[in-house]
C-alpha cells in the first residue's frame, strides 16, 4: 500500500470514528441533575435516601446530590438548597417548616418549570403550606380534613373528588397488594403491565387536598379485610403546577420496599417525567406481573 493510500485510509478511519462519537453524543441524553431532600421524616429517611440515590444513578439517567436539613427542633434558618441548579427535586422529607425564603424559592422553582418527585411520606409534609399542597395534589395526616380539600379516589372507571368530612390519611397493616394502571397512555405508565404485584407495604388511603390538575395513573384497592377504606386509592399521580410537573408515588415505606421493582420502575420513570415531560427509561424485563413481587439487591 502506497503512503498516499495509507494516509487516505487512516483519514477515513478517523473520520468514521469521530462521526460515531458525535452520533453517540447526539443520541445519548445528557444526565439529569436530581436533588434528594431529607433530614426529617416520620419514616427512616436515612435508610431510604441511599436506596433512592442508588436507583437513580444506576438507571444511567441521573446524577444525584442530597440536601439534608437540620434535625427536628433545630435552627432551620440556614437551610437554603440551591433548587435552581437541578432538573428535579425528590422529596424524602416531612418535618419542621422551612424558612419563608426557602419556601418561596421552592415555589418559584416548580412554578417556573422545575420537576418534583414526592416519595411516600413526602405527601405528609407541610399541611399548612397551601402551595405545597397544590403541588402534591393530595396528602395525609398533619391535621388534614375537609378544609384541606376533597378525598380523591377511583370508582366506576373515573376519578372521584369526594367532599365528605373526615380526616386525611390512613393505612392498614403492610401487605402485598395489587397495583392497577388506570391511565395506560401517560408516559410514566405507558408499557407497564395493567396490573402488577407490589411487596408488603403501607397502602396509603383517604388522602385529600386541593386535587387540582391531577391525573390518577394507578391505584390499589384498600381491602376492608386489611382495615382499608374499601376504595381504589391513588398510588401513582401526575400533577401540573404552573410550568412544572410533579410526580407522586404512594409506595416506598422503607429501604426494603424501595428495592422492590414495583417501586423502582414507576419511581424512575415518574422522576424522569417530572424533570423533562418525557420518559426514556424502559420497562425492564424483571417488571413483576400480578402474581408475585420482585426485588433487586
Amino acid at each position: 500500500m502506497t503512503k498516499k493510500l495509507l494516509l487516505l485510509f487512516s483519514t477515513l478511519l478517523l473520520a468514521s470514528y469521530f462521526s460515531g462519537m458525535s452520533l453517540a453524543a447526539e443520541t445519548s441524553p445528557e444526565k439529569l441533575k436530581a436533588l434528594i431532600i431529607d433530614g426529617q421524616n416520620n419514616h427512616n429517611w436515612a435508610e431510604v435516601t441511599p436506596v433512592l440515590k442508588e436507583a437513580l444513578e444506576q438507571s444511567g439517567r441521573f446524577v444525584v446530590d442530597v440536601a439534608t436539613s437540620p434535625a427536628q427542633g433545630q435552627d432551620m434558618s440556614g437551610f437554603k438548597p440551591a433548587f435552581e441548579r437541578y432538573d428535579v427535586l425528590v422529596m424524602n422529607y416531612t418535618g419542621d417548616s422551612w424558612p419563608e425564603a426557602t419556601r418561596r424559592a421552592f415555589e418559584r422553582y416548580v412554578d417556573g418549570g422545575g420537576g418534583l418527585s414526592v416519595v411516600h411520606a413526602g405527601n405528609n409534609a407541610f399541611p399548612d403550606w397551601p402551595e405545597y399542597n397544590k403541588m402534591i395534589g393530595i396528602g395525609g395526616w398533619g391535621g388534614r380534613n375537609e378544609k384541606s380539600g376533597p378525598y380523591l379516589y377511583w370508582e366506576d372507571g373515573r376519578a372521584v373528588r369526594d367532599h365528605s368530612p373526615g380526616h386525611g390519611g390512613g393505612h392498614g397493616p403492610q401487605w402485598a397488594y395489587l397495583i392497577e394502571v388506570r391511565d395506560a397512555e401517560h408516559p410514566i405508565t405507558q408499557g407497564l403491565p395493567k396490573q402488577f404485584r407490589h411487596c408488603e407495604d403501607e397502602l396509603y388511603e383517604r388522602l385529600r387536598g386541593p386535587a387540582e390538575n391531577v391525573k390518577i395513573l394507578a391505584t390499589a384497592f384498600a381491602d376492608p379485610a386489611k382495615n382499608g377504606s374499601g376504595r381504589h386509592e391513588p398510588q401513582l399521580l401526575a400533577i401540573d403546577y404552573g410550568k412544572g410537573k410533579v410526580f407522586q408515588i404512594g409506595t416506598g415505606h422503607a429501604g426494603k420496599q424501595c428495592k422492590s421493582v414495583s417501586f423502582i420502575v414507576p419511581f424512575l420513570r415518574g422522576t424522569e417525567w417530572a424533570a423533562t415531560g418525557r420518559v426514556t427509561i424502559p420497562v425492564p424485563d424483571d417488571m413483576p406481573d400480578a402474581v408475585a413481587p420482585k426485588f433487586r439487591d
